[in-house]
């Protein structure tokens, strides 16, 4: 589906093939044989807090995106990572040798991240998002990018002139959230992110950056929402306010087959 996903993991494959070293998988069949394993997760997601705070024993190894994460399992690094699953099924389909567990850790919902106290803006998007399940949008969406064909197809969305901007902060390495295609990041957040700036009257702006600097961004202002499969923690709460919850996901494990 991405073309940077595809030369990246091609690259790491004929890397992993210069390297002798041997992987020796282990067996794991429920959460507690997690324990004592080295885990693989991208920084700053819920998966690096599972982590942390289920699985004390485990040796967290964070990782800039997924894309880094995998590379390091396939080539023996680490024994497996943590996830949110729909991206984790968009690993294991361009990785033939990496399979998702049959089991789910936790469950996590979707939310957009706002400044606190940003309530004109928070009330907009939790319009447009109602709106949007209600008129069949949201459902549209989920059949572009979560296709069961798995033939995702992005949607021509009309982007109204607006009277100044808003910036969505995201990290493009998280599909079919957000992820690049050529030289734009798309994805179902970045769907989403163009009716709130229609319903705004503003012109969409998306800055892609490190998962873990969004909420900083976000509180300095350099951006004015938060898109990208951000889960509404209560550790978040603290920093951002969250719009309602736009959709459920799971923290899965992918390992080596």
């Amino acid at each position: 589906m991405k073309k940077v996903l595809f030369a990246v993991f091609a690259a790491s494959a004929v890397f992993a093939l210069a390297g002798c070293k041997e992987k020796k998988n282990v067996v794991i069949n429920s959460k507690a044989d997690l324990e004592n394993l080295s885990i693989g997760c991208q920084a700053g997601t819920t998966g690096e807090i599972y982590i942390q705070e289920d699985l004390p024993n485990a040796k967290c190894n964070s990782f800039k995106n997924v894309i880094d994460a995998s590379l390091s399992l396939k080539n023996g690094a680490i024994d497996a990572i943590i996830i949110d699953e729909l991206p984790a099924k968009e690993v294991c389909k361009n990785n033939s040798d990496l399979t998702i567990l049959d089991f789910d850790l936790a469950t996590d919902v979707y939310a957009i991240a706002v400044q606190k106290g940003n309530t004109e803006l928070l009330n907009s998007i939790n319009k447009t998002i109602s709106d949007m399940k209600t008129d069949g949008r949201y459902e549209a969406l989920v059949a572009d990018f979560m296709p069961t064909d798995g033939k995702i197809k992005i949607p021509a969305i009309e982007a109204k002139s607006g009277n100044g901007k808003i910036v969505m902060g995201t990290n493009a390495a998280f599909p079919p959230f957000e992820y690049v295609e050529g030289s734009k990041v798309v994805g179902f957040d970045a769907s989403m992110a163009q009716y709130i700036a229609n319903d705004c009257g503003k012109t969409l702006e998306i800055s892609d950056m490190a998962f873990d600097g969004l909420i900083a961004a976000l509180q300095s202002g350099s951006i004015d929402f938060v898109a990208a499969g951000m889960t509404a923690t209560e550790e978040r709460r603290q920093n951002v306010d969250f719009s309602e919850p736009y959709y459920e996901s799971k923290q899965v494990v992918i390992v080596r087959k």
